[in-house]
C-alpha cells in the first residue's frame, strides 16, 4: 500500500493503524479509536500491513468470511446470491457501498452510518461455528486491501440512510441458521364488534381477522422470523427466500417471480384473497366476504355504565424487573439489610441513568418527534420513612465523582488566579496556566443563573438534587411571577432557554438537559399540587414515588462490602462510558446526539399504548386530573424506553443501544403505569385530606374527640393516620375514639 494513498485516507479522516502480517494491530491502538493520526504521522509508519479503525467517524464494515465454505464454487454461488439480494433490494446499491476483496476470497462492505454499533456476529451457516457475516464497528478494525470489487474505493465511502442500513442488516440476518427453529405466525384474534352502520368495511374486517400467510400458505412457507418481518420461500423454489411478510402491517412483498402473485407489489390478506380466488375482481370478492359475515351491521350501541375508578394494587408495586438482573439483586440486598425502600432506590436510579446519558442520546418516536433523557422525580414520604438514606445509597457514586470535579475545579482556579495576577515578567518563570472549565454535573442549592452558567460549560447536562424539594418548588417564582417556572418548563421539553436579569447580561442554553430528583412530604406536595400548577402542566411533568412504608427494626443481616463496591464501580463505569465513548460532537464542537429508534415491533407496542392514552384523553367521563397528566406519559414512555434500553444494553454489551427493543418499550409502559397509579393515589389521598380539613374548619374550637366524630359522621372509612397527624393526636387515640363511636351506634 503506497504511503501517498494512506496519507490521502488520513486527510479524509480515516484512522490508520499499522498491522502485523497476521493482521493484528502493531502496538497500542486504543487512543486512535478516538483521534486519528495525521498525514505526517501516517508517513512515519512502517509495517507489512495497514488497517482502518471502525467506529471512528461513523465507519462501519460488514465482513464476509467465505473461507467457512469448503469449495470455490460454494463460495462464488453464496456471494453471487448475497450480492444479488442486496442489489435487488437497495436502490443504487453499487453507488452507495464500497466493496473490497480480501486476501482470503472474502469481502468488506464499507459505509458510514449514524447507527454504527459495536462488533457484532450477524450470521453463521448450518454446521459452521465461524460466522460468515460479522460487523466491525466501535472497538474494531479492518485491514486495508488494494483490490476493489466495483468502481468505488475507500475515499468514496459515504453515509447511507437508516433505511438502507436496515435492509443490509435484515438481509444479512436471514442467513443466520437457527437450529430447529419453528416459526409460527400468531393467529389474529377473532374480534366480536359492537358496530354501527359504516363503522368498518368488509375488507378491513377481513384483514383484522386473517393473516396474509393464511391465504398464501398453499404456495409459501416461513423460513425465518426477524424482529420486523417474516422471510418466506415459495414451495419448491431453489432460492433460499422469495420475499417478506412485514409484521407491522401484515403485508406480503415478493421479490421473485414464479407464483400467482405479482412480485414487487404489496399484498394484504384481502388483496391476496382477491388475487387467489377472484382474479383481482375486488367487487365480487367484497360481495362474498360480506355474505360471510365480514363488515359492519346495524347494531344499537349501548351506553356503557360509568365505572368508579379504583387503584390497581399491582401497578402500585415498582416494576423492579425493568433493570438488569445484577441491579435487581443489589436493590433487594439493600432492602433486606438496610431497610431501604425499593421504590425510593429504583426511582433514584432512573435519575442516575438520566444524568449519565444527558444530551448524548435521544429517542425518535416518528420523524420530527424526538425526546430527550430528562426526568423529574419527587420522592414522597413522611418524616422517618427513610427517603434520604434510600436516595443516597443509589446516587452516592455520582455524588463522589461530582465532588472530585468541583474540588479539582477550585484547585485549578486557584492556580489560575495566582498566575493571572503575576506580571508579564514573572509569568515567564511559571508554566502557562489556562482558566479551567467547570465539569460539575450535579447541583443542589443553586440559583437558576448559576445553574445556567454550569450547564453552559457542561453541555452534556446537569442533574439537580434537592434533599428537600419544597425549596425547589418555592424558588419557581423567586424573582417575578412565572419567570423561573417558564424556564423549567422549557428545560423539561429540551427547548432553548434564555435567562436575562437586570443584574446580568444574559445566558443561553441551546439544548437544556436538567434531570431533577428530591424528597418531599405529602402535605407539602399537596400545597403545590394546585390548580395553577395543573393548568400550566408543571405538576403533570413530575413523576411521583409514594410507597406505603412504616418504620422498621434494624436488620440483623449485613450488606456485603463487595456488593457496595460492585455497585459503585458499575455506576461510575456506566457514567464514564457515556461521557467518553458515546458523546459525539460536530465540527463546531456542539454535541451531536445519537438517535435511538424503536424497532418495528417496539413501535407497534408504543403506538398501541399511545392510542389507549389518546382514547382516555378524549373520554368525557374520565377524571380531569388524570386526563391532564396522561399526555406527558406519551413522552415519558419514550424517555423510559431510552433509559431502560441503554442501561440494559450496557450490561449486555451487545451494541444495540440505537435500536430500542419491544421488551424495553413494554418495560417502559409498565413503569409509566406505576407512576400513573401513584399519581392517582396521591390525588385520592390529597382529596380525602382536603375533605377532612374542610370538616375540621367547620368545627373549630372543638375537642379532638369531637373533631374525630365530625369526620367519622361524614366518612366511616376515613384515614385514621392522616386525621391523627392533622389534629396532633396519636393514631391509637383516633382508633379508640372510632371504636367507641361504633359501639354507641349499635
Amino acid at each position: 500500500m503506497k504511503k501517498t494513498y494512506l496519507q490521502l485516507l488520513a486527510n479524509q479522516n480515516f484512522s490508520i493503524i499499522p498491522c502485523r502480517e497476521d493482521k493484528r494491530p502493531l502496538g497500542a491502538w486504543k487512543q486512535y479509536q478516538e483521534k486519528a493520526r495525521t498525514e505526517i504521522e501516517v508517513d512515519a509508519l512502517n509495517s507489512p500491513l495497514f488497517g482502518i479503525i471502525t467506529g471512528f467517524d461513523f465507519l462501519e464494515v460488514v465482513d464476509i468470511d467465505l473461507k467457512v465454505l469448503s469449495t470455490a464454487k460454494e463460495q462464488k454461488n453464496w456471494w453471487d446470491e448475497y450480492l444479488s439480494f442486496l442489489q435487488d433490494n437497495i436502490l443504487d446499491f453499487d453507488e452507495k457501498f464500497v466493496i473490497k476483496k480480501t486476501l482470503n476470497n472474502g469481502y468488506h462492505i464499507i459505509y458510514k452510518s449514524k447507527r454504527v454499533q459495536g462488533n457484532t456476529k450477524i450470521a453463521s451457516l448450518k454446521g459452521h461455528k465461524e460466522a460468515i457475516l460479522e460487523s466491525r464497528g466501535f472497538g474494531g478494525m479492518v485491514i486495508i486491501y488494494e483490490k476493489t470489487f466495483g468502481k468505488l474505493n475507500y475515499q468514496d465511502v459515504q453515509f447511507i440512510s437508516d433505511e438502507d442500513r436496515d435492509i443490509l442488516w435484515s438481509i444479512s440476518e436471514t442467513y443466520n441458521y437457527i437450529e430447529e427453529q419453528k416459526v409460527i405466525v400468531p393467529k389474529k384474534e377473532k374480534k366480536e364488534y359492537t358496530l354501527i352502520e359504516g363503522n368498518i368495511t368488509p375488507w378491513d374486517d377481513f384483514n383484522n381477522k386473517n393473516n396474509v400467510l393464511d391465504i398464501v400458505a398453499d404456495e409459501f412457507t416461513l423460513v425465518r422470523n426477524l424482529n420486523d418481518k417474516y422471510i418466506i420461500k415459495r414451495i419448491g423454489a431453489t432460492s433460499t427466500h422469495s420475499g417478506y411478510i412485514y409484521k407491522d402491517k401484515d403485508l406480503m412483498y415478493l421479490f421473485s417471480t414464479g407464483s400467482k402473485y405479482e412480485h414487487e407489489k404489496q399484498y394484504s390478506a384481502f388483496s391476496a384473497y382477491v388475487r387467489k380466488h377472484f382474479n383481482d375482481d375486488f367487487s365480487e370478492a367484497t360481495k362474498q366476504i360480506y355474505k360471510d359475515g365480514y363488515g359492519s351491521r346495524v347494531v344499537r350501541k349501548e351506553q356503557e355504565p360509568e365505572i368508579k375508578e379504583v387503584l390497581n394494587i399491582e401497578d402500585l408495586k415498582f416494576p423492579i424487573e425493568i433493570f438488569p438482573e445484577p441491579i435487581q439483586a443489589y436493590l433487594l440486598e439493600a432492602k433486606e439489610t438496610l431497610n431501604h425502600s425499593i421504590d425510593y432506590m429504583a426511582c433514584s436510579l432512573l435519575w442516575v441513568i438520566s444524568v449519565s446519558i444527558g444530551n448524548s442520546m435521544k429517542i425518535e418516536i416518528v420523524p420530527g418527534w424526538t425526546e430527550n433523557s430528562t426526568i423529574w422525580m419527587s420522592i414522597v414520604g413522611k418524616p422517618g420513612w427513610g427517603k434520604t438514606p434510600s436516595i443516597k445509597r443509589i446516587i452516592s457514586p455520582l455524588e463522589k465523582l461530582n465532588s472530585r470535579e468541583v474540588k479539582k475545579y477550585h484547585d485549578e482556579m486557584e492556580k489560575f488566579n495566582f498566575y493571572d495576577k503575576l506580571s508579564a515578567k514573572d509569568k515567564k518563570d511559571y508554566p502557562e496556566t489556562f482558566k479551567p472549565t467547570k465539569k460539575q454535573f450535579i447541583a443542589n442549592d443553586i440559583t437558576v443563573e448559576a445553574l445556567v452558567d454550569i450547564h453552559g460549560e457542561r453541555d452534556i447536562g446537569v442533574g439537580v438534587m434537592k434533599d428537600e424539594q419544597a425549596g425547589w418548588f418555592k424558588d419557581m417564582n423567586k424573582y417575578r411571577e412565572g419567570s423561573d417556572k417558564e424556564f423549567w418548563l422549557s428545560c423539561w421539553s429540551g427547548s432553548p432557554v434564555i435567562i436575562t436579569r437586570i443584574s446580568r447580561v444574559g445566558s443561553y442554553i441551546e439544548t437544556p438537559c436538567i434531570p431533577v430528583l428530591g424528597g418531599i412530604q405529602p402535605g407539602v406536595l399537596n400545597e403545590f399540587n394546585n390548580s395553577e400548577n395543573k393548568e400550566n402542566g408543571f405538576m403533570d411533568r413530575m413523576l411521583l414515588c409514594y410507597p406505603d412504608l412504616k418504620s422498621e427494626y434494624l436488620s440483623r443481616k449485613r450488606m456485603d462490602y463487595d456488593s457496595i463496591q460492585w455497585y459503585s464501580d458499575r455506576i461510575v463505569s456506566f457514567f464514564d462510558f457515556i461521557q467518553h465513548k458515546i458523546v459525539k460532537r460536530d465540527i463546531d464542537g456542539s454535541i451531536d446526539p445519537f438517535i435511538s429508534k424503536m424497532s418495528n415491533e417496539a413501535f407497534e407496542v408504543y403506538d398501541k399504548r399511545h392510542r389507549e392514552i389518546t382514547d382516555i384523553e378524549n373520554d368525557e367521563q374520565e377524571n380531569q386530573y388524570l386526563k391532564s397528566m396522561l399526555p406527558k406519559q406519551k413522552a415519558y414512555i419514550a424517555r423510559f424506553s431510552l433509559l431502560i434500553h441503554v442501561f440494559d444494553d450496557y450490561f449486555k454489551q451487545d451494541g444495540k443501544a440505537l435500536e430500542i427493543s419491544k421488551e424495553s418499550v413494554l418495560k417502559a409502559i409498565r413503569l409509566s403505569d406505576y407512576f400513573i397509579e401513584t399519581a392517582k393515589k396521591i390525588k385520592i389521598t390529597s382529596s380525602e385530606v382536603n375533605e377532612v380539613r374542610r370538616i375540621l374548619d367547620k368545627n373549630k374550637n372543638k375537642t379532638k374527640k369531637e373533631l374525630t366524630k365530625a369526620v367519622w359522621d361524614s366518612d366511616k372509612n376515613f384515614n385514621r393516620t392522616d386525621l391523627a397527624e392533622i389534629i396532633d393526636a396519636s393514631t391509637r387515640t383516633v382508633r379508640r375514639y372510632v371504636t367507641e363511636f361504633e359501639e354507641n351506634s349499635k
